[in-house]
């Protein structure tokens, strides 16, 4: 397990089960924005480290020809991901189910699915584990299939902005191994595992949303 400094991964308790991720509540709507955008309309979508739960319920309710499949390996994060589910009365969201999608294996099993997006999460892990996730989320994507990577990025192995250069630091003086990875790395990455086009979007914040297709047969 990587260590995280205290500035990472904030969620707070509300009422119930439920939390609250004050940078979800942030990025929600430019997120949905972009799903609605390039995202299929049909279909099949998983969610990769859904969190508190606060984005599968945005993305659930702005595209419902979707059926949801939220994931999380935190027991307290999936209880908080149901309850978001039940308050906004969604039907086309499945119980949040526990995925380590960082561990090898787990691509080849999943149903293919048509969308699957991940939020936040690169620059928390190390880079092994980058690699594994690409892996296996090519292999769960069907053909035609889209993954939506977003969070921060190092920029040609670049800091572009000091907030991100001090939250890169804390990172790092926490765990060695995790900290922002570099936007050519993960382009690379996709590319060897076989998704294409790749395409980078400037997204609020100085964040990056990387859309990357999976090939028809």
């Amino acid at each position: 397990m990587n260590r995280l400094p205290p500035s990472a991964s904030v969620a707070h308790a509300t009422e119930g089960a439920k939390l609250h991720a004050p940078a979800a509540a942030r990025n929600a709507a430019a997120l949905t924005d972009l799903l609605r955008k390039h995202a299929p309309h049909s279909g099949t979508a998983l969610e990769i480290a859904s969190g508190t739960g606060q984005h599968l319920a945005a993305f659930a309710a702005a595209l419902p020809g979707l059926t949801w499949y939220p994931t999380e390996i935190d027991a307290a994060r999936r209880a908080s991901i149901d309850a978001h589910v039940a308050e906004a009365g969604l039907t086309n969201a499945a119980p949040a189910a526990p995925l380590d999608a960082t561990a090898p294996g787990w691509g080849a099993i999943q149903h293919p699915k048509d969308l699957i997006v991940l939020i936040n999460l690169l620059h928390l892990i190390a880079q092994p584990q980058v690699d594994t996730l690409i892996t296996e989320t090519a292999e769960a994507l069907a053909p035609g299939g889209l993954l939506v990577l977003y969070g921060p990025f190092r920029r040609a192995g670049k800091l572009t902005s000091a907030g991100d250069a001090q939250f890169d630091a804390q990172l790092r003086a926490a765990d060695p191994a995790i900290g922002y990875k570099d936007d050519l790395d993960i382009a690379r990455g996709l590319s060897d595992a076989g998704l294409s086009p790749i395409d980078s979007l400037q997204m609020p914040a100085n964040n990056l949303a990387f859309l990357a297709g999976k090939p028809l047969l």
